[in-house]
């Protein structure tokens, strides 16, 4: 089975580095590519947040893991690529929720996506509260340590 996608958006921010941590910050564009009106983002202010896939075009293909030890870092398990959101997947795919800050035609500004400039956006989707999970998220402790510095 072969799947064909074609991007939708491009990203446009000042992160150029493949780097994992201090997201935070990071203010980014979602254009919307040629071929793809505005009209798409109407509506889109009236949600605070959406999900964002993107495609990592710049990872490396000849890294692509199935187990290990997330950043390799050997004080955290040995786990699944399924149970980490590492960038080296089969499939190159990413997912971040984001804030969405504001729409100009056919651009959107937002916060708290990790994705670096020029990265290739796949979908964009409203966040919807019946969406998200009904019962408390539970994660191991690793994964809490992983994450303490990517959004600072």
């Amino acid at each position: 089975m072969s799947i064909a996608l074609s991007p939708v958006a491009i990203v446009k921010n000042s992160r150029r580095d493949l780097s994992d941590d201090f997201w935070g910050m990071m203010i980014s564009e979602i254009q919307l590519l040629p071929g793809i009106p505005a009209e798409a983002f109407n509506g889109i202010e009236s949600f605070s947040h959406l999900e964002i896939i993107f495609y990592f075009d710049k990872s490396d293909k000849s890294k692509i893991v199935f187990n290990g030890h997330p950043r390799g870092n050997k004080d955290w398990p040995d786990v699944g690529i399924f149970a980490q959101r590492k960038k080296d997947r089969p499939n190159a795919i990413g997912l971040t929720i984001v804030e969405l800050v504001k729409r100009e035609g056919n651009t959107i500004w937002v916060k708290y996506l990790d994705a670096i400039d020029d990265t290739p956006i796949l979908d964009i989707k409203p966040v919807m509260k019946e969406f998200l999970p009904a019962n408390e998220v539970k994660q191991p402790q690793w994964s809490t340590e992983l994450m303490k510095d990517y959004w600072s």
